[in-house]
């Protein structure tokens, strides 16, 4: 599950992680949406963007977190703030990696499995 408020950026990923990937993505624009969907799509990993309007990507981890059957999920933050502090702050919150934007397409679906096959270890 891909959830980033950005049109274009979305479109991006959606090209990124489906077509040279071969993940099955769900995508949300909202962190709202994320919460709403995500029981039922039953994702494996989920990307959540750090800055995003009323639900930003921290609250809605934490949302998530709270949810029956998505404790468990493993969430990376995709964000341009990625200062050593800052990506301290978001491992401390939960998530098992921080991803670098702009990211690049042609890397970013090897970049989400590694992050995956980590976290089943």
């Amino acid at each position: 599950m891909y959830v980033e408020d950005e049109p274009d950026i979305r479109a991006v990923a959606e090209l990124a992680l489906a077509a040279v990937g071969g993940f099955e993505v769900a995508l949300c624009e909202s962190g709202e949406e994320a919460l709403e969907r995500a029981a039922t799509f039953k994702p494996e990993l989920i990307l959540l963007d750090v800055m995003m309007p009323r639900l930003d990507g921290p609250e809605t981890l934490l949302a998530l977190r709270e949810q029956p059957g998505l404790a468990d999920i493993p969430v990376a933050f995709m964000t341009a703030k990625v200062q050593p502090s800052e990506i301290e702050a978001y491992k401390a919150l939960g998530a098992i990696e921080v991803i670098a934007k702009p990211f690049d397409p042609m890397t970013l679906s090897d970049q989400v499995r590694e992050i995956w096959n980590r976290s089943r270890n």
